[in-house]
């Protein structure tokens, strides 16, 4: 019988288990793909987005706000910065705080992660998906090939977005078998479908605007950043981070031009659809010029207030994190189940998920971190 068992090799599990193995804790890591970190190297749009300098609670969303906010006050960005550089590379901010790999290539950030498991002789078994997981004095871990004892198991093994790096939700089932529930689910961090006769024709069309959320007329979210219209409706960074709040029947209202105030837009546009030439793209004035039926007091108004009627997601098979998942409030400050001694939650798996900007990574590290210490 092994001391710890982490399912799942993401972010969390990998770094739970350096962590762990640091502290000479005897480990085995079960991983169902044929690799580790495979999400975990798409992160940041491939770049590593690894923390915020930014942090804080009020950048997630949650069952237990002050939980929550006890553990990322023990593991802050400078933390999770000092736990990647033991293990070697250099971890630098951007304007907007995001912490990147100087590198800017996030399957780097896997590498060192993997090398370090690989140092320090941990039992890693990919091709492993747990099918069932059971108590009979000691935990019991059931998959195709054989079972394992252990004292104490981690559950690390994700949400249900991005199903493409095996992410799936089954994993829920497995913290279901002690009797925990779980926080509806839904996708975050994903593109919004938007009504098509607003968007159609604008598809590779990518703007720096501002980004307003309304609902029931009143702005319950406002951000600035790169928009980009697809088939259906909206992606880009601004987009991304408006997914965490937006939900079906909202309004989003887009600025095309944040930085030009009404009356030099006024000076600037002409009539006729000509009038939008060096103002936006040719592509974008048309669309407004047709959107406004020629009206150009219309195409003013839709320059800085142009409206798309969300009407849902692209679903968690484009998403980037899951909103929902084993409640904060069924496990303790250590993260270990208030169901089943020895049995912890790590990741994604959990009800906890931040916005855009290194904030899911970093609870993936913070939480492992937590539950590190708990076992060491």
């Amino acid at each position: 019988m092994v001391k710890i068992v982490i399912i799942g090799g993401g972010a969390a599990g990998m770094a739970c288990a350096v962590r762990l193995a640091g502290a000479g804790r005897e480990i085995v890591l079960l991983e169902r793909g044929d690799r580790l970190g495979r999400k975990l190297s798409a992160t940041g749009n491939g770049q590593g987005n690894v923390t915020n300098m930014n942090m804080d609670v009020s950048h997630y969303f949650t069952d237990d706000r002050e939980k929550a906010a006890r553990i990322l006050a023990r593991c802050g960005a400078h933390d999770v910065i000092c736990f990647l550089e033991e293990m070697g590379g250099l971890f630098l901010p951007d304007a907007r705080g995001r912490v990147y790999p100087a590198g800017r290539q996030a399957s780097a950030v896997t590498d060192l992660l993997r090398r370090e498991l690989s140092l320090r002789a941990v039992d890693v078994r990919t091709g492993t998906r747990v099918e069932k997981l059971a108590w009979d004095g000691a935990f019991r871990l059931s998959f195709a090939g054989g079972t394992l004892r252990a004292d104490a198991v981690v559950l690390a093994a994700g949400g249900a977005a991005a199903r493409q790096f095996g992410t799936d939700g089954t994993a829920y089932a497995l913290a279901g078998a002690f009797g925990h529930t779980l926080a509806p689910i839904s996708p975050v961090l994903v593109q919004l479908r938007c009504d098509p006769a607003a968007v159609r024709g604008l598809k590779g069309i990518r703007v720096d605007a501002g980004l307003r959320v309304l609902r029931g007329g009143r702005q319950i979210y406002a951000c600035r950043g790169d928009v980009l219209f697809t088939e259906s409706g909206v992606s880009g960074d601004a987009v991304f981070r408006a997914s965490s709040h937006a939900r079906a029947g909202d309004v989003l209202e887009l600025d095309f031009l944040p930085d030009t105030g009404p009356e030099a837009l006024a000076h600037a546009v002409r009539e006729g659809a000509e009038g939008l030439w060096c103002v936006v793209s040719n592509g974008l004035g048309r669309h407004i010029f047709r959107f406004a039926q020629g009206n150009r007091a219309r195409v003013l108004s839709l320059l800085k207030a142009f409206p798309l009627n969300v009407t849902g997601t692209l679903g968690f098979d484009y998403a980037q994190a899951t909103r929902g998942g084993i409640p904060l409030a069924e496990v303790t400050d250590s993260l270990m189940s208030k169901y089943r001694s020895g049995l912890y939650f790590a990741g994604e798996i959990l009800n906890v998920d931040g916005e855009c900007g290194g904030y899911n990574l970093h609870w993936a590290f913070a939480s492992a971190l937590a539950v590190a210490e708990a076992l060491k």
